[in-house]
């Protein structure tokens, strides 16, 4: 089985591919911080940060939302931030 962050990054990747326009500027990194939490940052073009973002930041919280219960499921917390 994959580590956590790798599997947190291809979900966030599968989600936000197809919500943008400009899929070759798309960034993901993962890492793991002190206390275990897996941090995905997505980096995106900046014409498509309102895409993934959302009216009143409904896709972004909906992606977070996948993202922690696909943690919750493998014992460990997941942030998702939208990188600048």
């Amino acid at each position: 089985m994959a580590e956590p962050r790798e599997d947190m990054a291809a979900l966030v990747a599968s989600l936000v591919t197809p919500l943008v326009d400009a899929p070759d500027a798309l960034e993901i990194e993962s890492s793991e911080l002190e206390d275990g939490t897996v941090l995905v940052e997505v980096s995106v073009d900046e014409a498509d940060a309102g895409k993934v973002i959302g009216r009143q930041g409904r896709v972004i919280k909906a992606i977070r939302t996948l993202c922690r219960a696909a943690g919750s499921r493998g014992g460990f917390h997941v942030e998702v931030e939208i990188v600048d």
